[in-house]
């Protein structure tokens, strides 16, 4: 064997260990996650609502729609309806999981096309920089300045009440959030030696970009996309809150405490059960983003 390949080979090796500093083990990842309490209490939670909205409708005791006025307002734990009725006799709990089920899909479904476009977005700006980088993030900033809220008002009074226009107004803006903090880690990955070192090998800006770049953003994309689940549901349960999001006969747990609101002070739980629902969604979330940045920041774990 020549010395060139061999002086190759070397510089591929130390390239790998270069980048083994930068990404945590799947093992590491896990051990830290069950010693973070938080994390872990995080995690469970999370993981508790996607098994509810994966399977949960499925074992409803009653259709989400069924009605019937003989049993309306029947208190928790009445015969036959565990969480009780609304004012219209549906049954609580399975409309709660049918809620559930549209408020977390609606979460998870737009974060993810948002991570993908925001994260090949950014990777592009930070790692061109020059002209390129000053289009892209000019865009991106002034995206990202746009409130969500008005936004998502405005996408809908175009479209029509419905989730098609809260799912798009979420997208829309929170992409840049992802582009934003992606385009951040590039400027300052892009000068370490692993890059370099990938440069100096001769290897395309297309093999520098999703094959040393992307694993070392992944973390910082991951734990910004927890956080912006919670956000969508949040901004989901808003609007249909206000009559703007999913429409009835289809419940989503903003909906409900609407559907509620009206009757706190004589059947409270027909709009505490999904509020409860909503707090207790974004409180594991958030939980499960902390333990993440603790876990998967390069900074963090080289200070403890």
């Amino acid at each position: 064997m020549s010395a060139v390949p061999q002086e190759r080979l070397a510089w591929e090796e130390r390239l790998a260990g270069l980048e083994e500093r930068t990404q945590p083990r799947l093992a590491e990842a896990l051990r830290g996650l069950a010693q973070n309490k938080l994390a872990l209490v995080g995690s469970v939670i999370a993981l508790l609502f996607i098994l509810c909205a994966i399977v949960g409708p499925f074992f409803a005791p009653y259709p989400y729609d069924q009605q019937s006025l003989s049993e309306a307002r029947l208190g928790p734990l009445a015969e036959g309806h565990v969480l009780g009725t609304d004012q219209l006799g549906r049954d609580v709990l399975s409309r709660l999981l049918k809620g559930i089920q549209i408020s977390v899909g609606v979460g998870f479904g737009t974060t993810a096309i948002a991570l993908v476009v925001g994260t090949v977005f950014g990777l592009i700006s930070g790692y061109y920089r020059g002209r390129v980088d000053t289009v892209m993030n000019g865009f991106v900033e002034m995206v990202w300045g746009f409130p969500l809220i008005l936004i998502a008002i405005l996408i809908v009074g175009a479209l029509g009440p419905g989730l098609k226009g809260v799912i798009l107004a979420v997208g829309f803006v929170n992409w840049a959030g992802f582009a934003r903090i992606v385009r951040g880690e590039v400027l300052v990955l892009r000068e370490k030696e692993f890059v370099q070192g990938a440069k100096a090998l001769g290897k395309s800006d297309g093999a520098i970009l999703f094959r040393h770049l992307l694993p070392n953003v992944m973390p910082a994309a991951l734990v910004m996309g927890s956080y912006y689940i919670a956000v969508a549901v949040i901004v989901e349960a808003g609007l249909s809150f206000i009559g703007i999001g999913a429409q009835p006969p289809l419940p989503s747990l903003g909906q409900m405490v609407s559907d509620g609101r009206d009757l706190l002070l004589q059947n409270h739980w027909i709009s505490t059960i999904p509020g409860i629902t909503i707090v207790a969604v974004v409180l594991g979330l958030n939980l499960l983003g902390d333990g993440l940045r603790d876990i998967l920041d390069p900074r963090l774990r080289r200070e403890r």
